[in-house]
C-alpha cells in the first residue's frame, strides 16, 4: 500500500479534557499505516505536500460537512452472541447465561454455524465504525480460528480470545472445557496459530488470554493461564465485579475481591482489560491502576446486568485505563457511539440520583458526570492505552485507524448548521450520528469499508 494523506478537518481527544480541532490539516501516513506527519492548515508543508499527493493521486479531500475521527475501540464483546443481540434483557446475568447464552455458544462447535454469524457481525462492527475490538469468542478453538481469519480478511484490528471455562459446578456438562489442562493447552495452541496466520505478520489479529470470569474457572486453570500470559505476553481479557451475584460469588469462593484474586493468579497486568467492574473498592481501584490494567466500561450493557453504574468520573480523575465496551450481547447495541451517549447519561444519572423520594442534596453522588468530549476519549483514545497501543489519535508514530464521518449522508439524525462551531460540531456527533454517519472506515492506512463507490476522492 503505498503511502497517501488525507486533508479536511479531524478531531481528536489526546486527554480526557482536551479536544483538538485539526481544522483544514493534512494527515500523511505511510505505507505501512502509521502516521508521519499533521501538518497545520495553511502551512508551508501543508500545501507542498498536498500539492505532491494530489498530483499522485493519493490526496483524500474531505467535502464540506465530512469530518475524520480516529477509528472507535470496542474494549468488550463477546463475538458467539451476535444473534442473541437485544433478547432475554429483563433476566438476572445467571439465568441469562444458563438459559440463553451457553446453549447458543455450545452451537459453535459447528464452524458452518460460526461462520455467516462471525461474518456479519464484524461487517456490522465495521459499519459502525470500529476499527479494533476485543473479543471473546468461545471454548471451540476452530471457531477461533475462523473469527480470526476473518477479521484479518476484512481488515478489522482485533483482539482474540479462546474462552477457557472448565469449573463443572458452573458451566454445564454441553459446553465447558475438559479439563484445566486441555482448556491452557487450547489458548496455547490459539496464540501459536495467530501468531503465524499468514498475512498477520504486522500483528492486526493478537490472540487474548481469555477466562470468562472466576466463577466458570478452576483455580487450576486460572492459575495456569496467569503463567501463560506472563510466558506468552499476551493481552489478557475476563469480567471483574460485573454484578451483585458475580463479586458476591467471587468473595465467598476466594475469600477476596475480584481484582485481588485476578492479580493472585497472575492474570492481572498491564495488557489486562476487566470488563464492567462496577464494585471495584478503592483498594481494587489501586491495585488495577498499581498494575497498569484496563476497564472496559460497558454502560449499556450495566443497566441490564450490572445493578449499579461504574463511576468512570472517578477512574478518570485517578488515571486508572478505561475505555468503552459494548458487551454484545448484554449491551443492545454494536454502536459505540450508542455507548458513549450512554456513558454521558449514566454517570448524570449517578451524579443526580434517580430516586425522587430521596432529597435533592443526598440523592445522587457529586461530581460524577462526565462531557461528551470526555466520552469521545473513551470511544477512541481510552481504548488506545487500556490495549496499549498507539491507536486513538491522529499523531506520529499511532495508526491510521480512522473513520469518515459524513453530516450530509441521507435518512440522518446528525443535522449542523453554518453557526455550529467545531464544539458543537463534536457533541452533535457524539450525541447524533450513527451508521448512516460512517461512510469510510480505515484500518492502518487500509480502507476496509465504504458507502458507496470505493473511490476516496
Amino acid at each position: 500500500m503505498p503511502d497517501q494523506a488525507f486533508l479536511g478537518t479531524a478531531f481528536h481527544a489526546p486527554a480526557p479534557d482536551r479536544l483538538d480541532v485539526l481544522e483544514n490539516s493534512l494527515i500523511v501516513v505511510d505505507d505501512n499505516g502509521m502516521i508521519t506527519a499533521v501538518h497545520a492548515s495553511g502551512s508551508t508543508d501543508a500545501l507542498s505536500e498536498a500539492e505532491r499527493f494530489r498530483a499522485s493521486g493519493r490526496l483524500v479531500v474531505l467535502k464540506p460537512g465530512q469530518f475524520l475521527l480516529p477509528g472507535l475501540i470496542d474494549l468488550h464483546v463477546h463475538a458467539p452472541q451476535w444473534p442473541q443481540l437485544g433478547k432475554a434483557l429483563d433476566v438476572p446475568l445467571e439465568v441469562w447465561l444458563q438459559k440463553y447464552t451457553f446453549p447458543l455458544e455450545a452451537r459453535y462447535a459447528d464452524t458452518g454455524f460460526a461462520e455467516p454469524i462471525y461474518e456479519s457481525l464484524v461487517d456490522s462492527l465495521l459499519a459502525n465504525g470500529t476499527t479494533t475490538a476485543l473479543y471473546f469468542a468461545t471454548t471451540h478453538l476452530p471457531a477461533t480460528e475462523l473469527l480470526a481469519n476473518i477479521c484479518l480478511r476484512r481488515g478489522q484490528r482485533a483482539l482474540i480470545g479462546k474462552v477457557a471455562m472448565d469449573d463443572p459446578n458452573e458451566c454445564p456438562s454441553y459446553y465447558r472445557d475438559a479439563s484445566a489442562e486441555l482448556a491452557a493447552a487450547d489458548t496455547r495452541a490459539f496464540i501459536d496459530y495467530v501468531r503465524r496466520l499468514p498475512g498477520n505478520e504486522t500483528q492486526l489479529i493478537q490472540p487474548v488470554v481469555t477466562p470468562r470470569f472466576i466463577p466458570s474457572c478452576t483455580d487450576d486453570l486460572l492459575f495456569r493461564l496467569g503463567g501463560l500470559a506472563k510466558e506468552t505476553g499476551c493481552h489478557v481479557q475476563t469480567h471483574c465485579s460485573e454484578s451483585d451475584w458475580e463479586h458476591d460469588f467471587v468473595i465467598a469462593r476466594c475469600g477476596m475481591t475480584d481484582a485481588e484474586a485476578l492479580d493472585r493468579f497472575g492474570l492481572l497486568t498491564r495488557k489486562t482489560v476487566l470488563a464492567h467492574g462496577n464494585f471495584l473498592g478503592d483498594t481494587d481501584i489501586a491495585l488495577i491502576k498499581q498494575k497498569g490494567a484496563g476497564i472496559a466500561h460497558c454502560p449499556l450493557s450495566n443497566v441490564y446486568f450490572a445493578n449499579a453504574v461504574l463511576p468512570v468520573r472517578k477512574l478518570i480523575d485517578q488515571d486508572v485505563h478505561v475505555g468503552l465496551g459494548t458487551d454484545i450481547a448484554g449491551g443492545a447495541s454494536p454502536s459505540i457511539f450508542d455507548n458513549a451517549r450512554q456513558a454521558v447519561v449514566a454517570s448524570r444519572s449517578l451524579e443526580g440520583g434517580v430516586d425522587v423520594a430521596i432529597p435533592p442534596d443526598r440523592r445522587g453522588v457529586p461530581d460524577s458526570r462526565i462531557t461528551a468530549v470526555e466520552a469521545f476519549w473513551l470511544a477512541t483514545a481510552g481504548g488506545g492505552i487500556a490495549l496499549d497501543m498507539p491507536i486513538g489519535v491522529f499523531a506520529p508514530a499511532y495508526q491510521f485507524d480512522a473513520i469518515l464521518v459524513d453530516a450530509n449522508a441521507g435518512d440522518s439524525n446528525l443535522l449542523l448548521y453554518p453557526d455550529d462551531g467545531p464544539y458543537d460540531i463534536l457533541q452533535k456527533i457524539i450525541y447524533s450520528a450513527g451508521r448512516t454517519n460512517v461512510s469510510k472506515v480505515w484500518v492502518a492506512g487500509r480502507l476496509v469499508r465504504t458507502i458507496g463507490p470505493k473511490s476516496q476522492d
